[in-house]
């Protein structure tokens, strides 16, 4: 769907061209000068109506969509951009918590240049990481990828039919680490839906003694020492071994995958810093299964049903984007943001407009120019103008209706905000008149 062009002249005869396009769930703005392009790229599937973007942006050119009901359901934007006021100066795109925003100039993402600040989140995968199948498992965004590169039983030790023996698994020991079932396929891990309070995705694991023989290889490979094997060992034991990945793209910080490792292999790095908390007054009101608002909009899936209360949030998975909030009709969540992670701001000529940025997303108070070009008065009150007596002649029969409009007319004038706007748009056509008439007296 082709958009708009708006050429708009600037100082120095520059011109200015700012085009809009859809495709798909893109909304793609585009500036283009005579030396650089810069493009703006919105994806509203992608936008979770945190409003960071909102309280940031210098010069307001982004609007809430109706959030409550996008977050029930309804198809729309979040936010809704006005590419005529936008300056494609880049904070919504540096500090979008879900990257829905994304700018380049000239083809270069601003994320990878070193003049624009960002917001400075990660996550840090240490050597304790084995690594072992929970956190891909776990990871709700599917951020995760592992590729395990050890030999399988059935590469060191083929399937011998008839071998006799036993097998057992102390479920006490087991962590659900996953990695025997990828060695052999005579276990067989039972999965499960993750939750915020149990994030381990299996709930079992079962052992197919028509595909074991005993060859005890397992006993040895269990990290944990939790499979027990009477048989006879034949084979080298693998050394487990693998790579783990994580796509930023996908990533939202939120610590699943921390949480649910057994071996503190995994160190999270969350843009904001803050805290979330229940209105208790406000929750008698709530319908978390009939709503579902705040599980819709949450990036890090934090919300769930305890079985002892109504509804319940995860703190240590909460990046206090603040999107629950304003999803919530009931007004039952507080999310207060008290610091943010991001790359430095250098010395620049429009430092000071980033950091005010930067202070917003917890303040949420923003400062900008001034761009109403308003006139101050510091002369206190504008004198009323002198109104001569006007005496009545015959074929004056309006006298008496001329000076009840002009009474209405005087205190209007008295605003200068109101002849500023009235001279901006009406100057033109006055001076005109005013000449014309002057011309005709003369």
């Amino acid at each position: 769907m082709a958009g708009n062009s708006q050429p708009d002249p600037v100082d120095g005869g520059l011109e200015v061209t700012v085009d809009m396009d859809i495709q798909d769930t893109h909304f793609i703005y585009t500036q283009t000068t005579d030396g650089s392009k810069k493009t703006l790229d919105y994806d509203y599937k992608r936008c979770n109506g945190c409003g960071i973007c909102i309280e940031i942006c210098p010069v307001k050119a982004i609007e809430a969509g109706p959030l409550l009901e996008i977050a029930t359901g309804m198809d729309a934007p979040p936010v809704i951009i006005d590419q005529t006021k936008c300056t494609f100066c880049g904070m919504c795109a540096s500090f979008c918590p879900v990257r829905a925003l994304r700018m380049d100039i000239d083809g270069e993402d601003i994320l990878e240049m070193e003049d624009y600040p960002r917001l400075d989140s990660k996550v840090i995968i240490n050597e304790k990481c084995l690594p072992c199948l929970l956190c891909e498992k776990a990871c709700p965004e599917e951020a995760m990828k592992l590729e395990l590169t050890f030999p399988t039983k059935e590469d060191v030790a083929p399937f011998k039919e008839g071998q006799e023996g036993e097998i057992s698994v102390d479920m006490d020991k087991c962590n659900f680490c996953g990695l025997c079932a990828p060695l052999c396929p005579a276990f067989v891990l039972v999965e499960r839906e993750p939750t915020p309070d149990n994030p381990v995705p299996f709930q079992d694991l079962l052992v197919d003694l028509d595909k074991c023989d005993y060859c005890k290889i397992c006993e040895d490979f269990c990290p944990e020492h939790a499979i027990k094997v009477k048989g006879k060992l034949e084979a080298e034991v693998p050394k487990i071994s693998g790579t783990l990945t994580i796509d930023d793209d996908k990533c939202t910080r939120c610590g699943w995958c921390r949480e649910v490792c057994p071996y503190d292999a995994v160190e999270i790095v969350k843009p904001f810093e803050g805290d979330i908390e229940l209105i208790e007054k406000n929750l008698v009101e709530c319908d978390p299964v009939g709503c579902h608002g705040c599980f819709n909009v949450c990036p890090a899936h934090a919300w769930y049903v305890p079985p002892d209360k109504k509804i319940d949030v995860a703190k240590d998975l909460c990046i206090y984007c603040g999107a629950c909030e304003k999803a919530c009709h009931v007004r039952a969540i507080g999310v207060d943001r008290t610091g943010v992670k991001h790359t430095l701001v250098k010395d620049l000529p429009w430092s000071a407009q980033w950091n005010d940025a930067i202070d917003t997303i917890h303040t949420r108070q923003r400062t900008r120019p001034d761009t109403a070009r308003r006139i101050e008065i510091e002369t206190g009150e504008i004198p009323r103008p002198e109104v001569h007596e006007i005496a009545t002649r015959e074929g004056h029969e309006h006298l008496d209706e001329i000076r009840s409009r002009l009474d209405d007319l005087l205190p209007m004038l008295e605003d200068a905000k109101v002849r500023f706007e009235w001279e901006k748009n009406h100057g033109g056509s006055v001076r005109k008149r005013v000449k014309k008439l002057g011309h005709r007296e003369g």
